[in-house]
Order: structure tokens, then C-alpha cells, then sequence
């Protein structure tokens, strides 16, 4: 097999199997056909029109590595990381973290710790694309800070009432089904009263309260949420109750793995971009490329890209063996949030007055690595995971 593959799919033999190469080749043509020409249109609209989630799970993209029982494929993480990869390079993040929150942010609580009524009952729609979900737990005073979140479920017969807000959780406007976090108990450590909720759209008590204007992920649509007196029967607790926070922090690693392989992909389409840019631009009697502190810059760049993506999948593989990886998968959140930026601000200096502008891929991805070090977990909090294990 390896001599019938050209030297980027060798590259990616390393770390992959052959059905992980598929599938990128897969991702990639339904990024370069259904997304590109038409998600213009979605920054504008500020969300993603239902029928591309369907098609999504029609291809098998929403439930790569989900049992096959419930429809998935039942691949490793490293197909999660394959997928946020190839959807970071489409060069609309917004779609890409729509894309992640389903499949490998919300979800994931529901396949970790629903049992097999609830899983029945949710899963196959969300890996066909039919329902559309999300994860509730950041809050006005409490981001990765989950302990302490104010928002409370009180038990009433055999029902919760939730009663609280939640605040810039994606796929928040459009979402069917919303995995929530709320405080169920009192005087206990702060880390054993937080339990998972499934909440659905119909719910009277759930009130999107609006949708957010963003900097950037401008497709993706963004919500603050207000509970009142949300009333969810018990059937509708998610995993054990009161140990949500330690299902939250579980979920976490993946989340934070996936965001670290979306922004390699975002920073190789940036370099790409610039790199076909400044070979084609005329400047000070020649092109841009044959300045060597232009190639060189460039050449710096993709060193440290190609180094941080090989440590995402070298990192997805331990994951795989099922070696602990709370330390290096806070290094990538690190390490690529903060490299990604270091990358934008580089590519659209090259590009000039026109990377500048709105409606260029530089601009867009400028804006939308903003994100990258701020969300999922934040750099400074990532940093502290890393040198508590020190």
C-alpha cells in the first residue's frame, strides 16, 4: 500500500490508517463542493442551513467515531481529529466549529455517559443530521471555571426545575436538543453537585434569549439562554447525578484535542494562501517570493505548523491506546491556539492592503483564530493544567 500513495498521504501514514486517509479525501471534496461556494452566504445569515448537518450525516461525517449500532463508524479519535482538520483548512471556521460543538463538544456527553433508552432515543438523529445539538455550561460568571457556575436544577417529586443562564453557547439559536449543567446540590464540594441535563427545544422553559454578534465564527450562531422554571423529568438526567463536572472535564480532552487539529488546519490554509499570494504579487521590481526574508518568514511558519500537527496526532494516538493525556492535550490547546494567531498576523501582514479586506480568506480566518486561544479553554487556564503536572 505504501508505495501506491503520493508523499503527502505518506506523510500522513505515519500517524493514520488507510480508512482515516479516505475519509480526509472524503472531507475534503465535500468542503471544496458544499461548503466553499456557498458559505459566504452563511457568514452573512449567521448560521448553517439544516440541510448541510443532513448532508454531513448522510456521508457519515456526524458520527465518525460513534458505535455503529447508532449509525456511526466506529472509528478512533483520530478521525475526529482528521475531520476537525480538513473543516479548519475550508477556511470558514464558524462552519467548523458547528460542526466540532455536534459531533465532538455536545454530543459526546450523551454517547460518554446516556444510557442506552437515551442514546436510542437521541443518538441516531444527531448522527444523521436530523437534530441539531449543543452543550450549556459556560455561564456570565463562569467559563472554564465550571465549579462554579450558579445556574440550579431543584428536585420537585419526580421532575427538575431548572432555573438559571447560560451564556455563548454555539449552535444556542438553531439547537434541538441542549445538554445543560446545572448545581443539584447544596453544602457538597463544589465539584460533586453538577449534573447534566438533556433539554429539548419545546421545553417552555428553555428561552433563547438571543443570538450573539460575533468577531469572528460569524456562521456559526451563538446564543445566550435564560432557564425558567425549565421543568425536565428524570428519564432526562444525563449520567450520575452530581457528577457532572467530572463528566465535563472528561469531555474536555476532546474537545480541546479537536480545537487543537481545527487550527493547524486554519494556519496551513493561511500559509497555503500566502504562499500562492506572494508568488504571484508584483512588488519593488519583482515578486514577493523572491525577497528572502519573505520565504524565509514563511518557511519558519510552516516548520512550527508541521511540528504542532504532528504532536495533535502523535497525542490522538496515545489517546487511542488509551494512555492519560491531560497534560499534553492542554500543550496543543496551548501551543496551536496561540500558534494559529501567530500565523494570521504573519499571513495577512504579507498579503498587504488586500488581506485587509473583508471577504478575503485571510481576513476571515484573521478574525476567526481570534477564538482559538480563547474558547474551549482559555491559554492562561491551559497553562495552569500544564504546570500543575509538572
Amino acid at each position: 500500500m505504501m508505495k501506491d500513495i503520493n508523499f503527502k498521504q505518506s506523510e500522513d501514514a505515519l500517524f493514520l490508517e488507510e480508512e482515516h486517509i479516505i475519509l480526509k479525501e472524503q472531507i475534503k471534496k465535500f468542503v471544496e463542493n458544499e461548503v466553499k461556494p456557498k458559505a459566504p452566504k452563511w457568514e452573512v445569515d449567521g448560521f448553517i442551513p439544516r440541510e448541510v448537518f443532513k448532508k454531513m450525516g448522510a456521508l457519515g461525517f456526524l458520527g465518525i467515531t460513534y458505535p455503529t449500532e447508532f449509525g456511526g463508524s466506529e472509528m478512533d479519535v483520530r478521525g475526529s481529529v482528521v475531520f476537525a482538520e480538513e473543516l479548519g483548512k475550508s477556511t470558514f471556521s464558524g462552519f467548523a466549529i458547528a460542526s466540532l460543538v455536534h459531533t465532538d463538544m455536545a454530543s459526546i456527553h450523551l454517547l460518554n455517559a446516556g444510557n442506552t433508552e437515551q442514546k436510542k432515543k437521541y443518538l441516531y438523529d444527531i448522527i444523521l443530521g436530523n437534530k441539531i445539538c449543543c452543550v450549556a455550561v459556560t455561564e456570565p460568571h463562569a467559563g472554564s471555571d465550571v465549579k462554579n457556575i450558579r445556574t440550579k436544577a431543584q428536585r420537585v417529586g419526580s421532575k427538575y426545575i431548572i432555573n438559571g443562564s447560560k451564556i455563548f453557547i454555539t449552535n444556542g439559536v438553531h439547537a434541538d436538543i441542549y445538554f445543560v449543567a446545572a448545581k443539584t446540590g447544596e453544602g457538597l464540594q463544589q465539584s460533586s453537585n453538577i449534573t447534566m441535563f438533556i433539554v429539548r427545544k419545546d421545553n417552555p422553559g428553555l428561552i433563547v434569549n438571543k443570538q450573539l454578534d460575533k468577531h469572528g465564527w460569524r456562521c456559526s450562531d451563538t446564543a445566550e439562554l435564560f432557564f425558567q422554571d425549565c421543568e425536565v423529568e428524570e428519564a432526562d438526567v444525563l449520567g450520575t447525578l452530581n457528577k457532572g463536572f467530572y463528566a465535563i472535564m472528561q469531555n474536555f480532552q476532546n474537545e480541546r484535542l479537536v480545537m487543537g487539529s481545527m487550527a493547524m488546519g486554519e494556519a496551513q490554509a493561511a500559509i497555503d494562501a500566502t504562499v500562492d499570494y506572494v508568488k504571484n504579487r508584483n512588488a519593488f521590481g519583482g515578486k514577493l517570493w523572491e525577497k528572502q526574508t519573505v520565504r524565509h518568514k514563511l518557511a519558519e511558519l510552516q516548520s512550527k505548523v508541521t511540528a504542532a500537527r504532528y504532536m495533535v496526532y502523535g497525542v490522538a494516538n496515545k489517546v487511542r491506546l488509551g494512555v492519560d493525556v491531560i497534560k499534553e492535550v492542554s500543550m496543543i490547546k496551548v501551543l496551536c491556539g496561540e500558534l494559529v494567531n501567530e500565523v494570521m498576523y504573519a499571513c495577512l501582514q504579507l498579503h498587504g492592503g488586500t488581506g485587509y479586506m473583508t471577504g478575503t480568506d485571510i481576513e476571515r480566518l484573521t478574525r476567526d483564530a481570534r477564538a482559538q486561544s480563547i474558547g474551549g479553554g482559555a491559554t492562561e487556564v491551559m497553562l495552569e493544567e500544564v504546570a500543575k503536572r509538572m
